[in-house]
């Protein structure tokens, strides 16, 4: 390589190095080396994954996929094909709506390098999911941020007033990570109605909230609602999503936009085997609703917490101490939390996924004393 492609080759390089990734905070098992405790004593609540859903059901249909799939063959279209008739069943949407991908996150990155180009806009908010920024940001795209109003609703006639004629995609997390909320249909549609380019709908929690508005994409040609198997479904580490959108959009993403079997085949199937057995997953969500609001409850009794209304699987909430201090006294005890800081006008916040009784028990005894004491 000449020195004239070198010197391109480190720019791009030092420019890809300089994004900010996706920080999750100390893992599990670095707590476990640091703690000296077993895996099972540590309470992790800072990825908001689904531990309602019955491990030993899923490791019971892990078994009968792992015999059903030859690892050696490529996943057959027609099971793919069989999976989106079964998710267009879910949704109620033709399955010609839906993209299947290898988790929500690929889906963004794919939709965000098909549509941003360098110098192009694209429109969110703030706080929200950090990947949008990401993969814009990769694409040598300019990332808009709209800050939420103090009560965490859409501001959305400022959110209008940013569109330009740069504008390519704007991405909406509802409900929204790490606030909770999600926002008025009426208040998205009007913001849809008022965006020239693609606008991304992220429900990766809508099975826990209010409403979905998959529906309004038979209304508009620019909306694209995303979906994932990780939090309601449990197959955080299958990685599987999906998106739903017009056919002609949806059809293009899936055969000329995608590439080939970028699903693999046991998440293939695992979805198809939820989705035939759904009454596990609603029942799993149920229960975690139902610990939500005791959750939100108990910590709103803690002197110096005030916790946050959540239509999702986790809990934004706040400490009138610094919420440093709080995430370290927390991972002292075993305990793994999000650390935010600072979110909109709020200092001290930080946020727990919802978790099975006796996982957010530990939780509320450790604050009570960080806290409360």
């Amino acid at each position: 390589m000449n020195d004239q492609g070198g010197e391109w080759l480190k720019e791009r390089l030092d420019e890809i190095r300089s994004l900010s990734g996706y920080a999750v905070g100390e893992t599990e098992e670095s707590l476990v080396r640091r703690l000296k405790i077993k895996p099972s004593e540590v309470v992790k609540l800072n990825s908001n994954e689904n531990f309602f859903m019955p491990r030993e059901k899923l490791s019971a249909f892990l078994i009968e996929v792992a015999g059903e799939v030859d690892p050696r063959v490529y996943p057959p279209r027609e099971e793919e094909t069989e999976f989106r008739r079964a998710l267009g069943e879910y949704v109620g949407v033709p399955p010609e709506c839906v993209t299947v991908g290898g988790g929500s996150d690929q889906l963004i990155e794919l939709i965000t390098r098909l549509f941003v180009e360098r110098g192009d806009e694209a429109l969110s908010i703030t706080p929200t999911f950090p990947m949008y920024r990401y993969f814009v940001a990769l694409e040598g795209g300019k990332y808009i941020e709209v800050p939420l109003r103090e009560d965490f609703s859409l501001d959305t006639e400022r959110m209008a007033a940013a569109v330009t004629a740069k504008t390519r995609l704007c991405f909406l997390c509802s409900p929204n990570n790490p606030t909770g909320n999600q926002f008025k249909t009426e208040e998205v549609q009007s913001l849809i109605e008022r965006v020239s380019g693609l606008v991304v709908v992220d429900e990766a929690y809508a099975e826990f909230a209010r409403h979905s508005l998959v529906r309004l994409v038979k209304k508009f040609e620019n909306l694209v609602v995303l979906r994932t198997f990780s939090k309601a479904f449990g197959l955080a580490g299958l990685r599987l999503g999906y998106a739903v959108s017009n056919p002609y959009l949806s059809i293009t993403l899936s055969e000329r936009a995608q590439l080939p079997y970028s699903v693999n085949h046991i998440a293939l199937k695992m979805g198809l085997k939820l989705l035939e057995n759904i009454e596990i997953v609603k029942e799993a969500v149920e229960r975690l609703k139902k610990e939500r609001e005791r959750l939100i409850g108990e910590l709103n009794d803690i002197d110096g917490v005030t916790a946050f209304e959540s239509q999702t699987n986790f809990v934004l909430f706040q400490t009138k101490r610094r919420s440093d201090e709080v995430y370290q006294a927390l991972r002292n005890r075993g305990v793994l939390v999000r650390n935010f800081g600072r979110v909109l006008h709020l200092d001290g916040c930080l946020r727990a996924t919802v978790g099975p009784p006796e996982m957010d028990d530990k939780l509320l005894a450790a604050l009570k004393g960080i806290c409360g004491g």
